[in-house]
């Protein structure tokens, strides 16, 4: 991702990232800081808080990490009815019409299936172990960090208030709730934009 951001030409910039794409962003952040001016996450912890703290409360709710995360037989379960593992999860009339066709289309690939199978994967085996590592040598983002959980999905029940683990990973660490279920980005762009915007602009990171 900074290489791509660099070809683009862009040597330092701001970043966003939501659910699987915090994690990304969250990586990035800690391992190339000199390039990240503000980061901001979105529906997020790290994936080592939660599973420090997983309980049965937890894998009911989050039970597909662990699916995902069984070599195959995901693959198989998915493969056999694509869409009807997938469509429940996708509204078109909030996504709009040429989004959840390309939707469709993604999820009927095997190859897609795969590759998003393969980042659960991922995250319970080489990422945690990145998290860990990176609490064990006090590696923590030292760039402004706004932090947005879905008030109508999970994240609060679980755990309270994000922000209050978030401090443990982070500088300056500010944000709040949103009124929406877990997809903000179509379920409430408006209040999402204004708290980016409100964000990025507010904080002009030093040029040094």
């Amino acid at each position: 991702m900074r290489t791509v951001a660099e070809r683009l030409g862009h040597e330092r910039f701001r970043l966003v990232g939501h659910d699987r794409g915090s994690y990304v962003a969250l990586r990035l952040a800690l391992d190339h800081p000199e390039v990240v001016e503000q980061v901001a996450l979105l529906d997020c912890l790290p994936i080592s808080e939660h599973l420090r703290r997983c309980d049965a409360i937890f894998a009911a709710h989050w039970w597909h990490w662990f699916f995902f995360a069984q070599p195959d037989v995901p693959e198989r379960v998915i493969g056999a009815d694509p869409e009807a593992w997938y469509a429940p999860k996708a509204d078109p009339a909030t996504m709009g019409a040429a989004n959840h066709a390309e939707f469709l289309r993604a999820v009927r690939q095997p190859s897609v299936v795969r590759a998003m199978l393969e980042d659960y994967r991922a995250g319970l085996t080489i990422d945690r172990a990145h998290e860990e590592a990176d609490r064990t040598a006090g590696r923590r983002l030292r760039m402004p960090t706004l932090v947005l959980w879905s008030e109508r999905d999970d994240l609060g029940e679980l755990y309270g208030d994000p922000l209050r683990i978030w401090r443990d990973w982070a500088d300056d660490v500010r944000g709040h709730g949103v009124d929406s279920g877990h997809h903000m980005a179509e379920e409430a762009p408006e209040a999402l934009a204004a708290a980016l915007t409100g964000f990025f602009g507010a904080t002009r990171p030093s040029r040094t």
